[in-house]
């Protein structure tokens, strides 16, 4: 008999064994679910120390832990690193052969270990009693070796492991790095870190480009399609066809933007005297612009508006003077879009 490629079992219709599958997957989020509900149930003032030991500490924190729990460490490491709060994983083993020497004075240790009595973690805990390094520890372990030593101890509620033999780390990794996420963003609203902040700590990709500016990214200048609401249409249509966004900016006297003219006001206004109309009578008021100074994933969620998506904005300073134009094609190349 012929043994079925893993294409034809991929497109096989569902069967009893496929729904039981996710029952399983189901009763796994739902036992995990019940853990962090848990969790922030449990939580009280000894959280707010720790975020006072971790944000106070003038040096790094320092995050260990070993078996899944160093896994959860290494992210809640680079989590923190990466808004705001200087942060390394350490390992434990590793501590006990030389490592030690990267964990000083003025640093923090955070050490994960679900029953608090993980041996590997021993030569840490010692460093830090010893040099007088602040110690928060997350465990479940209440009258373990780890949470006595703890200078702030952070318990994690007693939950069933979402394993059915009960057994493979997975409610309490969940919690422990949901914790760490908690830590993390309580940190970063504690030091006041904004997207300027965090744009320069991420500078690469997507994420890093929808942190740019508007004012790094608009054509400026005479690349700015713009005319009075006298101009006639016929002078202003040479216009936007020359500067090419689509659109047409429409200022006053004093040089605020009072309108814009797009193709969609000329479909509206298509008729044998719309060559000879002036640009106030065809154009939209209220227009949609931004600042110089929003970034650019503010503007393309202004762009993408459901009630009416566009594909330029005009930039406006504080007085409401055009500084430039944004299009949909800035933003691609930047990678934002």
């Amino acid at each position: 008999m012929r043994a079925a490629s893993p294409l034809s079992l991929a497109v096989r219709p569902a069967t009893a064994a496929g729904t039981a599958e996710r029952d399983v997957a189901r009763a796994v989020l739902a036992t995990e679910a019940a853990g962090i509900t848990a969790l922030a149930a449990a939580l009280d003032h000894r959280f707010a120390a720790a975020v006072a030991l971790l944000g106070g500490a003038s040096g790094r924190v320092v995050v260990s832990g070993m078996g899944k729990s160093g896994h959860v460490a290494r992210k809640i490491a680079a989590t923190l690193a990466s808004t705001g709060t200087p942060a390394l994983f350490v390992h434990p083993g590793e501590a006990s052969h030389g490592d030690l020497g990267m964990i000083v004075p003025g640093d923090a240790v955070l050490a994960l270990s679900n029953s608090g009595e993980t041996p590997e973690l021993a030569d840490l805990v010692a460093h830090t009693r010893r040099f007088g390094i602040g110690l928060v520890a997350i465990t479940a372990g209440a009258g373990s070796a780890l949470a006595g030593a703890a200078d702030v101890l952070l318990l994690l509620p007693r939950a069933a492991e979402a394993c059915p033999l009960g057994l493979a780390p997975t409610t309490s990794t969940i919690m422990q790095m949901a914790l760490g996420d908690a830590l993390a963003v309580a940190l970063l609203t504690r030091r006041g870190f904004d997207a300027a902040d965090f744009r320069r700590i991420h500078p690469g990709g997507r994420l890093g480009a929808r942190l740019t500016r508007v004012g790094d990214l608009m054509h400026t200048g005479a690349a700015v399609p713009l005319a009075g609401p006298e101009v006639p249409m016929h002078q202003a249509l040479l216009t936007m066809t020359e500067k090419r966004f689509g659109c047409l900016g429409v200022t006053g006297a004093d040089g605020r933007l009072v309108g814009v003219v797009t193709d969609g006001d000329l479909r509206r206004h298509m008729g044998p005297d719309l060559l000879g109309r002036p640009v106030g009578a065809i154009m939209t008021t209220e227009p949609r612009h931004i600042g110089p100074d929003a970034l650019a994933g503010e503007a393309l969620a202004l762009m993408n508006a459901p009630a009416r998506p566009v594909t330029s904005l005009f930039v406006l300073d504080g007085a409401g003077r055009p500084v430039g134009i944004l299009h949909i094609h800035d933003l691609l190349r930047a990678g934002a879009a």
